[in-house]
């Protein structure tokens, strides 16, 4: 109760702020004609002819993005990009060629007790930040590219900077690209790029641009995409190395890393399933404290609805191989989810998740365990940002329902337990190499709502409390936290 109490007082405290934000984009957006949503029909491709000569009906795009929590990857460009010649300030000027974005987010916290903390304490910041995009698609063809900026602070915290909330004045795109229209058939182009990227493949948890978190994951070297989400077949090669975001200086490459991929997905069965098979190869020189490594990534996802009954699904299995140093490196990991969505005007999901990644049983025995996370994110682990992609066993009910065309809401239980006893929990540095300490780290209930405010204003209220378990509570964090954020997010452009 005293918690609760501590929230109330401090979201009262800050509330004027809050208003005052709300009561300039509101100004913006009755200033501004407003914008009337535009639904794209999904590509399809060219008809064909049928054996009496009749051209068939066009098939409609292959693409089905997953029901499964959390699993959205963000569009390329961004969902706050807009095409000028779909907007209602330049219908018809003849600029469909001309991508634009601007984006802005507010996100005051209020986290008690944190664990990623070395110290349990209250700690209420706000996390600003903002984002532009400018890109240009066909009028130079075959020749395009585009750039994204972003601006990343905290304000009002008790904790020095890091690089989860800071990255002034960054360009975390900036990408040259050779479009070849029909290269390997009609509808189906080449695209060879080069540049800065940030981007997000299969479901998140390996490659992600991290939305959650104030500042983003990207990476800098060649892509190439062959296909395009409308076919029924795509492949994407990438050859990168991850970007390394710096407090005081412009971002810049990590030198001693190279990340490789092929990745692919097969649509034609995409009523039944999407097939998205994919190799990832981490390669690592020694540099200072850090060793050589080689380590591949081999997974398949599959996910799907079934017909009209209410059911989907989303699975995955992913195995890892290669060296880490003068050790072997051997790991696994798996998720699983299974959904039922009710006949009801709410639009009712229940969903069952299951997730694992292997741990390192033996530390110092000459292999190497732990399931490497790569470049993925914790938020669909857990709302507190407490739970990584590695040495996890991860099992969850939730449940969402939309009550009003305006409002989303979803909640969870979840519980957690390290695969590996003797083995870390990263995410707040605990662990006991003699394993005597137990596996069970505790459990979470979260609840969020997002709210449409305004045709261009989303708000977000969500909440999350943790119960430690005996794992958390042997190493001297026995404290309960609580997580309270208010999100505010007005898109600019109509």
């Amino acid at each position: 109760m005293s918690h609760m109490l501590h929230t109330s007082f401090n979201v009262l405290r800050f509330a004027p702020r809050c208003a005052a934000l709300l009561a300039v984009t509101l100004a913006a957006s009755c200033a501004a004609p407003q914008a009337t949503p535009v639904v794209q029909p999904p590509a399809s491709k060219p008809a064909s002819q049928g054996a009496a000569g009749a051209p068939t009906p066009a098939k409609r795009s292959f693409n089905v993005e997953s029901r499964s929590t959390g699993t959205r990857r963000e569009s390329e460009p961004p969902r706050y990009v807009r095409n000028l010649e779909k907007t209602d300030w330049f219908r018809g000027d003849g600029l469909d060629w001309l991508d634009v974005g601007l984006d802005y987010r507010l996100r005051y916290e209020y986290r008690d007790d944190d664990l990623r903390r070395p110290v349990a304490t209250l700690d209420q910041p706000f996390l600003l930040r903002t984002r532009g995009y400018l890109g240009v698609r066909q009028r130079f063809d075959p020749f395009r590219g585009y750039i994204e900026y972003e601006d990343a602070r905290r304000v009002e915290s008790q904790f020095p900077e890091d690089d989860r909330d800071f990255n002034r004045h960054e360009l975390i795109q900036a990408v040259a690209e050779l479009y070849l229209a029909d290269a390997l058939e009609r509808d189906r182009p080449v695209r060879l790029q080069a540049g800065r990227f940030a981007f997000e493949y299969v479901d998140r948890r390996l490659i992600a641009r991290n939305e959650w978190r104030n500042t983003t994951n990207n990476f800098q070297g060649f892509r190439a995409i062959l296909g395009q989400p409308s076919n029924d077949w795509q492949v994407d090669v990438l050859a990168l190395k991850p970007v390394q975001r710096l407090l005081t200086q412009l971002d810049e490459s990590v030198a001693n890393q190279w990340f490789y991929g092929v990745l692919g997905e097969w649509r034609r069965w995409s009523e039944v399933v999407t097939l998205q098979p994919y190799y990832l190869l981490l390669k690592q020189q020694r540099d200072g404290a850090a060793v050589d490594r080689d380590i591949h990534t081999v997974g398949l996802r599959g996910y799907g609805a079934r017909g009209t009954t209410g059911l989907d699904y989303d699975a995955q299995g992913i195995v890892q191989f290669g060296d880490s140093g003068t050790e072997e490196h051997s790991a696994f990991a798996a998720t699983a989810e299974l959904g039922y969505s009710f006949d009801h005007a709410w639009k009712p999901r229940a969903a069952a998740f299951m997730g694992y990644a292997s741990g390192d049983d033996r530390p110092g025995d000459g292999k190497s365990g732990r399931f490497e996370r790569l470049f993925g994110f914790a938020r669909p682990w857990s709302n507190d940002d407490y739970i990584q992609f590695e040495n996890v066993v991860a099992p969850k009910v939730r449940l969402e329902f939309q009550p009003h065309q305006r409002v989303r809401v979803d909640l969870g239980w979840n519980w957690y337990w390290l695969a590996s006893e003797t083995d870390r929990w990263n995410a707040v540095r605990l662990q006991d190499p003699t394993g005597q300490s137990g596996d069970f780290m505790g459990h979470e209930f979260d609840v969020r709502a997002r709210v449409a405010v305004l045709d261009r204003i989303d708000l977000t209220i969500g909440y999350a409390h943790f119960w430690p378990g005996e794992f958390t509570e042997n190493l001297g964090r026995p404290q309960d936290s609580d997580f309270l954020y208010i999100e505010i997010s007005p898109r600019l452009l109509p």
